[in-house]
């Protein structure tokens, strides 16, 4: 596909809320003669049966939810042997939070990271439980792909599965997963909308309007969730995010055996990334060999283009058709086609020039200019059987099925030719510095993944206090890799590499057994793994057999045991819940750290880690979601010697404590506070541990940020809120890239008033 040579022009931020307003408008007039919810029946209407519906929340707490939306968990989360945080929409909402990596504040032991090679800023970098987990975001149970700020605004909860699950989706992290649900049409007619303004010049306007409808097929729904934002970047000069986006959602046969649902979802981002503010003076950093230090850099300095652009298309459409067999037992067809189209040009911040004068205003940063142009597209049909019976006195609830996906990435990169970009003065940079163009060299890397898997889970029901819990999928997939490179100095430049294959079969499993000392309590122990094989994360093969990603070597493999248990409190409506658990990746491609190396699939690292939460009503007026997580993380067996030793190491991106709280009360009929506190211990980037060798950024200092909440109702239907985020203006590196010499400020103190509408 070519480039596109320049930078497309957004939509006006008018006319994206004008669409926004016809659409609130046209939505009720199309189904006006749609009857409501609550509407008499027809003396010759036909007689339902409401299937058994996994329903969350249904405790009644705003923020406690009772199920994970997949069929593969056969049992409520209290039944669960395993870790798993649900973010439920009425949080978002609270919290005004826009993105994915806002909705993760909500649970502890996960931090964000910067980026490399163009990531810087423009996808999801989770690093979770002390792993990576950029390639293990779902949603609705399939893979998402692509380097994207995922937005919430179509979003009824975030679930957030810690430990490793192959055996749920196949390959992965040893960190877990985590699965967005998109909203769905249902039979109530509601209008909900917020419009929201702050500081830093920030807009944005939402819509949620359903219809139960006349079609002549029972049980008839259509949904509309719309998005319009234009948003500043608190902190950040230039920094800036555009975004429209729709997502209709249709549903027949709703309150009958057989449901069909077909679900949509576009989104257009037209942003400004952000290239990172130089770590120069920062606390913890480092000078190279002969260089002097100084004070550090104004946190708002942008040091790329006004120019540069992250654009970004998402399309996804979902089908699911379900039929009840009989009682207890329920057939599940789902099909998704999904595309997502990334083009960005960003600037990044590199090692500051070694200054030979003492004064700093001569002082330069190096940039370089990154382009990329990246589709990422997926094909899935899977099929799920989940039914409950007997085998003597053992009840089962079994969920089974079969999946084939195809996965498929096309990359490439946008490289400056001739001299290279100019560097910035490290403390008063410029905007109006000349920005050298990028080129297409013609190097790309295309991969794609084709799978076909067999999955069952079983919860065996020995009594009423004994269950043992157990999942198995066995998948074969085949990966393919081609790609050409480009060399200035190469005859000819651009140079086809030969194609690489690998084909594998993985079998994943997990096991628990749950003890259930009363009816509102369980106490477990679990066990569970899974893989990572090469090119599993990004489809692309390498032929170096110093790279993981060689076809030749052995996936890496994670594994996880857990002791636990759950206590649903106050009738249920609050969920307190305490792990302790050790996680492990192995299979890790290391050195021997010799002059000239070899290099051998030796390499582990460990987690020891403890995690408690409560999360739920406390009293009808005060609602909480508070967790904290303390983590040992360890390379257990590293490179061992020489100036990258890391054998023995801490891992990057993993502190040793978090804590996250978020809580709000009715303090009177109509005004309703909240706020949450925020804790982030110390960050290492760095697992070297040879002293002096390694310069920049080494470490990040904890911080700990409060933010609050006020709302008034003005009606039943109306209601105002003011949200203050960072209350004290606390200053801190939110994330930092692997090299340590750019990182992400923390945002400032900032205010957003959002006006709710609900009718």
């Amino acid at each position: 596909m070519a480039y596109i040579k320049s930078r497309k022009h957004a939509a006006s931020k008018t006319s994206a809320l004008a669409q926004i307003g016809l659409m609130a408008v046209a939505l009720p007039v199309a189904a006006q003669t749609a009857p409501v919810a609550d509407a008499p029946k027809k003396p010759d209407a036909p007689e339902t049966t409401l299937p058994a519906l996994r329903v969350t929340g249904q405790s009644g707490s705003e923020f406690k939810a009772d199920n994970a939306s997949s069929p593969k968990f056969t049992q409520p989360l209290l039944d669960t042997p395993q870790t798993i945080t649900v973010i439920k929409k009425e949080v978002l909402q609270q919290q005004v939070a826009t993105t994915l990596a806002e909705a993760l504040r909500n649970t502890p032991g996960i931090t964000m990271q910067l980026g490399e090679n163009g990531n810087t800023t423009t996808g999801d970098s989770i690093f979770m439980r002390g792993f990576d987990t950029t390639n293990s975001i779902f949603v609705d149970g399939i893979r998402d792909l692509g380097n994207i700020s995922r937005d919430v605004f179509n979003v009824e909860q975030v679930e957030v599965i810690k430990g490793p699950s192959g055996s749920d989706n196949g390959r992965g992290a040893s960190s877990g997963y985590v699965n967005l649900v998109s909203k769905t049409a249902g039979r109530e007619a509601f209008d909900n909308g917020t419009l929201t303004v702050g500081t830093a010049s920030r807009v944005r306007a939402t819509a949620d309007l359903n219809r139960p409808l006349d079609l002549g097929i029972p049980g008839s729904a259509l949904r509309l969730n719309v998005l319009a934002q234009d948003y500043g970047t608190p902190g950040r000069d230039e920094v800036k995010s555009k975004r429209f986006g729709f997502a209709p959602s249709l549903v027949l046969g709703l309150g009958t055996p057989t449901r069909t649902t077909f679900n949509y979802l576009y989104v257009d981002q037209k942003n400004v990334p952000d290239g990172g503010v130089s770590t120069f003076g920062v606390s913890d950093w480092r000078p190279a060999t002969g260089m002097v230090s100084g004070a550090p850099v104004d946190s708002k300095n942008f040091y790329g283009s006004t120019d540069d652009f992250d654009d970004i298309t998402l399309h996804m459409f979902t089908a699911r058709v379900e039929h009840d067999l009989s009682a207890g037992t329920t057939l599940r067809n789902t099909t998704r086609l999904g595309h997502t189209e990334q083009d960005f040009v960003l600037t990044g911040v590199n090692a500051v020039t070694s200054p030979t004068g003492t004064d700093p205003a001569t002082w330069t940063v190096a940039r370089t200019r990154q382009g990329r142009h990246q589709t990422n597209e997926i094909l899935t049909n899977q099929t799920n059987l989940s039914t409950e019976f007997k085998t003597g006195g053992i009840g089962h609830s079994l969920s089974t099925g079969f999946e084939f996906i195809y996965e498929r990435q096309n990359q490439v990169n946008k490289s400056v030719l001739g001299a290279a970009q100019g560097a910035a003065n490290l403390y008063h940079p410029s905007t109006g510095d000349v920005f050298r163009p990028l080129s297409d060299t013609g190097a790309y890397t295309k991969g794609s993944t084709l799978s076909a898997a067999a999955y069952a889970f079983d919860t065996l029901k020995f009594s009423e206090q004994w269950l043992l819990n157990g999942g198995l999928r066995w998948e074969k997939f085949h990966t393919e890799t081609n790609s050409a490179t480009y060399s200035a100095t190469a005859t000819p430049n651009l140079v086809q590499n030969p194609g690489l294959g690998l084909t594998d079969n993985l079998l994943s499993w997990k096991v628990g057994a749950l003890f259930k000392p009363t009816q509102d309590g369980s106490v477990y122990l679990t066990v569970s793994n899974s893989y990572q094989p090469p090119g599993g994360a990004n489809f692309s093969l390498n032929a170096a057999s110093t790279n993981q990603a060689s076809p030749n070597t052995d996936p890496q493999e994670g594994s996880n045991i857990e002791l636990g248990t759950k206590w649903d409190l106050f009738g249920g409506k609050l969920a307190a819940t305490a792990a302790i658990y050790r996680s492990e990746n192995k299979n890790e491609l290391v050195s021997d750290g010799a002059t000239s190396p070899t290099f051998t699939q030796v390499g582990k690292r460990r987690v020891d880690g403890v995690e408690l939460g409560l999360v739920g009503q406390v009293t009808p007026a005060l609602n909480l979601s508070a967790g904290v997580a303390y983590m040992d993380p360890k390379i257990i067996r590293g490179v061992p010697a020489g100036a990258s030793a890391t054998n023995g190491g801490l891992i990057v991106y993993s502190p040793k404590v978090t804590f996250s709280s978020w809580a709000s009360y009715k303090a009177l009929d109509k005004l309703t506070v909240g706020g949450g506190v925020r804790y982030v211990d110390t960050v290492a980037r760095s697992s070297n541990l040879t002293p002096g060798t390694t310069p920049n950024l080494i470490n990040t200092e904890s911080y700990t940020v409060a933010d609050a909440m006020v709302a008034y109702d003005l009606s039943k239907n109306v209601s105002l809120q003011l949200n203050v985020n960072n209350l004290f203006d606390k200053e801190y590196v939110a994330s930092v890239n692997n090299g340590g010499s750019r990182y992400k400020p923390g945002e400032p103190r900032s205010a957003l008033l959002s006006a709710n509408f609900k009718y």
